[in-house]
């Protein structure tokens, strides 16, 4: 007999959001997990509106007190397994925290919190309930992001030098929240964003590319802040000039005001034997370069183990692509990966298992941390002129 499906309960996505849209596809891909209810906007009446529209049936809450407080009532199996929250940063911390006091496993949308206070206090909650936390850092769940990490952590580019880790976009090149764009609204508003617009949001995607890819943390920071569209209050652009825990320097940079680029995301790791490159809007293949050699270009489906350069390849990772080459994953099949990964652990928090909830398949609690610690540091630099602050 198959296993049950488990059961997905949403905080936010109503009102014309987003990111909830990917998130509940790759929910639904697999067959093994299906939304069934929501607490889909803040407004009461809206959220019951918004349920009662969505695609396929599911149960509406008027809030995300109600639906935590009524799910944590039901038996296993008839209540949420995980809840996915896709609210702005604001509201991240509470309803997260609720669900971990109800013994409910949470994938959270990124940044984490919008206060280091907040994302502490939920590091200590998740490893006092020993219970699933993922951070939705969706490019990790790219399967040549994966190869990526086996590569450069294998030392088969020898000794990091220099990474360059960017997420390049250009639609808040005009005062895009004045024009009802609900996306923008929120984002360049310091109650509902937190410190930072563009570092906190696309800015946290490069960091933890660099950090998952290499294993590497950053250790200083020198950075810039910067605010190019007039009367914003936030960030649009980011630069950050970052000593690494092995001695070598990246760059850690970001922009939402370069007319052209749309989610231009990127990982250049130089090290000392050869140099891999990595964009996500080519997420097929990564390429990498030797000296003296022509580039090697590596298409997902299509690698080889004891090619020459690449030596033994681990058997989950070769297992993980699931349509041939040519018929492009994209991302959508990221967020399932990610999705598909979490569920492991859940299943097994469910059947009282060990779990491992590591970061090696999904960003955790810890990794979220990071990103607010990171975002934190960064502002105080500015602050001082891009004065170097230690992590």
């Amino acid at each position: 007999m198959s296993r049950r499906v488990l059961r997905v309960g949403l905080i936010g996505g109503g009102g014309g959001a987003f990111i909830v849209w990917p998130h509940q596809r790759a929910i639904n891909m697999d067959g093994t997990r299906r939304v069934v209810c929501g607490a889909l906007h803040p407004d009461p009446e809206v959220a019951m509106k918004e349920a009662a529209n969505w695609p396929y049936p599911i149960q509406g809450y008027k809030s995300y007190d109600e639906m935590i407080a009524a799910e944590s009532k039901k038996p296993v199996g008839e209540r949420i397994d995980y809840a996915l929250i896709v609210t702005p940063n604001n509201v991240h911390f509470d309803p997260a925290m609720r669900c971990i006091k109800a013994g409910i496993p949470v994938f959270c949308e990124k940044p984490l919190t919008v206060t280091l206070e907040e994302s502490d206090k939920l590091v200590a909650a998740v490893k006092k309930a020993n219970i699933p936390f993922g951070v939705a850092h969706t490019y990790l769940g790219h399967w040549t992001t994966r190869l990526s990490r086996h590569i450069v952590r294998s030392g088969l580019i020898g000794d990091i030098r220099w990474v360059d880790a960017y997420y390049i976009q250009g639609w808040l090149a005009t005062r895009t929240e004045d024009k009802g764009v609900m996306q923008a609204e929120w984002r360049v508003d310091p109650k509902r964003a937190g410190a930072s617009c563009c570092g906190g949001d696309i800015g946290t995607h490069a960091l933890m590319q660099l950090r998952y890819v290499t294993g590497l943390e950053v250790k200083k920071v020198s950075a810039y802040l910067e605010t190019f569209v007039e009367r914003r209050k936030l960030d649009d652009h980011f630069t950050a000039y970052c000593q690494l825990s092995n001695g070598g320097r990246a760059l850690v940079r970001a922009s939402q005001i370069c007319i052209g680029h749309k989610n231009d995301l990127g990982l250049e790791v130089n090290g000392t034997l050869a140099t891999l490159r990595w964009r996500q809007e080519d997420p097929e293949c990564l390429i990498i370069h030797l000296p003296g050699q022509p580039d090697r270009v590596y298409w997902r489906r299509e690698v080889q183990p004891n090619d020459g350069f690449l030596k033994k390849l681990p058997d989950d990772l070769m297992a993980e692509p699931t349509i041939p080459s040519g018929h492009p994953e994209a991302f959508h099949d990221a967020f399932r990966r990610l999705h598909a990964c979490f569920e492991e652990d859940v299943r097994k928090y469910l059947d009282g298992k060990p779990f491992s909830c590591d970061g090696s398949k999904y960003a955790n609690v810890e990794d979220g941390r990071m990103g607010i610690y990171f975002i934190g540091k960064c502002v105080e630099s500015s602050t001082k002129n891009g004065a170097w602050v230690a992590l």
